[in-house]
C-alpha cells in the first residue's frame, strides 16, 4: 500500500517514521540510563543506611540488648520505600526486626562472600542488601534491608508519559512542517511525472519542465529530462521527414510496380495469344502430315514429325505453367477458413477416378483447418499430391499421407509418399523453376509445380522444405 502513495506522502511519512524512530531510540536510551542509575543509587542508599544502623546496633549485640536494636531499626521507618529490615547474630539467629506492615519475616538472604562487607540481590520489584556488622575489625552480626522500587516504576511511568507526549507532538510537528520542505523535492518530480504522462499520451515533445534553481540531483534530473525531450523532438522531426520521403518513394515505386504489372499482363497476353497460335499451327500441320502423307514417309520421317508434335505440345505446357506461376505471384489474396483435409481428399478422389487401376493407399488426418486463400492453397495441395502421385507410379502399391506435426512449437503440415524420393544433397534445387532431379523419360513434367507451391506458401507467410532419400520416398513440410 505504501508503494502506491504519491512521492509527497512517501516523503512525509518517511520523515515522520524516521523522526519517531529517532525519538524512540533517544527515549529508550535515556530511560535505560535512568534505570541503571536509579538501581545504583538505591543500592548506595541502602548501603549507607545499613552502615549507620549496623554501627548503632553494635553495643546492643555485644550486651544482648534486643530492645535497643529494634529501636535502632525503627528509625528506618523514615524511609517509606523500606519494606523490612533485621539484625542477625553470627550464628544466623534473628536478633531484631523491623517491618513496614508489622509482619516481620526474614527473606532468603544472599550469602556474603569471604572478604566482602556486603552483597545485594534484585528480585522482582524489590532489592535486598545484606551487610556485615563489625566491631574493632571483627564481625559481630549481620544486618539486612529490603526495599521496594516503586520510586523507579513511578519514574518510569512518568518518563513513558512524557516520551509519548513528546513523540506525539514531534510527529505532529513533522507532519505539519514536512510538506513545506518536501515541496522542494517532490514538486519538480511531480512536474516531471505530469509532463511524462502528457508526452506519453499526446506524443507532444515540445513541452519542457521548469528548470530548478538548486544544484542538487533533482536539478540534474530536470535538465537531463529536458535534454532528452529535445533529442527526441529532433529525432521525431527527422523521422517525420524521412517518413514523408519514404511515403513519396513508396508511391513512386508503387506506380512503377503498377506499370510493370501492366506490362507483365500485356506480355502474358502476348505470350498466351501470339505464341499459342504458331504452336497450334505447328502441332496441327504436323498431325495433318502424319494423317494425310504418313504413308509417303519412312519411319524416320514419321518419328521426326512425332517429335515435332511432342516438342510443340511441351512448349504449350511450359507456357501454361509460366502463366500460372505469374498469376500466383500477382493475384490478390482472399483469406478465409479452409479444410485442408477435405481439399486433399477431393484431389485424391479425382486422381483415383482418372487412374482407377492404380493401387494407392491415402492416409488423411481429418480436421486440419487453416486460414488462407482457398484457391491458391488448393493449387499448392494439387501440386504436392500430384507430385506424390507421379513419383509413386513405378510402384505397384503406394502410400500417400497427409498430416500435421509440431516443428519448434509451430504446426507444420506434410505430404509424405513412399515413391522414388530424391538425393537429400540436391534438396535446395527442388523449388527452383525448371529444376528437375529426374529425367523426362522417368517422370514427365516441366519443373514448375514445386516453384509454384513455394510462392504460394511464402505469400501465406510460411515456408516449405523437403526430406527424402532415393527409393525411400519424400516428405514435403510447409507452414502457414
Amino acid at each position: 500500500m505504501f508503494r502506491d502513495y504519491s512521492i509527497s506522502k512517501k516523503i512525509t511519512w518517511t520523515n515522520a517514521i524516521v523522526s519517531g524512530a529517532a525519538l524512540l531510540l533517544a527515549c529508550a536510551a535515556f530511560i535505560g540510563y535512568d534505570v541503571v542509575s536509579f538501581r545504583r543509587a538505591i543500592v548506595y542508599n541502602l548501603s549507607i543506611q545499613a552502615q549507620i544502623a549496623g554501627s548503632n546496633a553494635v553495643s546492643a549485640l555485644l550486651f544482648d540488648d534486643q530492645n535497643s536494636a529494634e529501636k535502632t531499626l525503627s528509625a528506618l521507618q523514615a524511609s517509606p520505600n523500606i519494606i523490612r529490615a533485621g539484625i542477625l547474630t553470627l550464628d544466623g539467629r534473628p536478633f531484631a526486626a523491623y517491618s513496614r506492615d508489622a509482619r516481620p519475616e526474614i527473606p532468603a538472604l544472599p550469602r556474603l562472600v569471604a572478604g566482602q562487607p556486603e552483597t545485594y540481590r534484585f528480585a522482582g520489584r524489590t532489592v535486598l542488601l545484606v551487610r556485615a556488622i563489625e566491631f574493632q575489625g571483627k564481625p559481630t552480626g549481620l544486618i539486612f534491608i529490603q526495599s521496594d522500587m516503586e520510586g523507579l516504576y513511578a519514574r518510569l511511568r512518568l518518563y513513558v508519559g512524557i516520551s509519548t507526549i513528546v513523540l506525539a507532538v514531534s510527529l505532529l510537528v513533522a507532519l505539519l512542517i514536512s510538506p513545506i520542505f518536501q515541496r522542494e523535492i517532490s514538486g519538480p518530480i511531480k512536474q516531471l511525472a505530469e509532463i511524462a504522462r502528457h508526452v506519453s499520451l499526446d506524443k507532444d515533445y515540445s513541452v519542457r519542465a521548469a528548470p530548478s534553481n538548486s544544484r542538487d540531483e533533482v536539478s540534474v534530473l530536470v535538465d537531463a529530462f529536458n535534454n532528452m525531450l529535445s533529442q527526441i523532438q529532433e529525432r521525431e522531426g527527422a523521422l517525420q521527414k524521412a517518413h514523408g520521403e519514404l511515403e513519396l518513394r513508396v508511391q513512386e515505386r508503387t506506380t512503377e510496380l503498377n506499370n510493370i504489372n501492366k506490362e507483365l499482363e500485356a506480355f502474358s497476353y502476348s505470350v498466351s495469344h501470339d505464341l499459342r497460335a504458331p504452336l497450334r499451327a505447328i502441332d496441327g500441320f504436323s498431325q495433318a502430315l502424319l494423317e494425310d502423307y504418313g504413308e509417303q514417309l519412312d519411319s524416320a520421317g514419321q518419328n521426326h514429325l512425332q517429335r515435332v508434335r511432342l516438342a510443340a505440345q511441351r512448349m504449350s505446357t511450359l507456357i501454361d505453367d509460366l502463366l500460372n506461376l505469374s498469376r500466383v505471384t500477382r493475384s490478390e489474396m482472399r483469406r478465409e477458413k479452409l479444410d485442408l483435409s477435405a481439399v486433399f481428399r477431393s484431389i485424391a478422389e479425382e486422381l483415383q477416378r482418372e487412374q482407377p487401376s492404380r493401387k494407392v493407399d491415402f492416409v488423411i488426418t481429418d480436421g486440419l483447418t487453416v486460414e488462407g486463400d482457398s484457391r491458391l492453397l488448393r493449387v499448392a495441395i494439387e501440386n504436392l499430391v500430384g507430385n506424390a502421385w507421379k513419383y509413386t507410379s513405378a510402384h505397384s502399391c503406394a502410400r500417400i499421407e497427409f498430416g500435421l506435426k509440431q516443428d519448434n512449437g509451430r504446426p507444420a503440415y506434410f505430404v509424405r509418399d513412399d515413391g522414388a524420393g530424391f538425393d537429400q544433397r540436391y534438396s535446395d534445387r527442388l523449388f527452383g523453376a525448371f529444376q528437375r532431379l529426374h529425367a523426362m523419360t522417368e517422370f514427365p513434367g516441366t519443373g514448375i509445380g514445386l516453384a509454384t507451391v513455394q510462392r504460394i506458401i511464402r505469400r501465406h507467410g510460411g515456408e516449405i522444405w523437403a526430406e527424402g532419400a532415393v527409393e525411400k520416398g519424400a516428405t514435403f513440410y510447409f507452414t502457414l
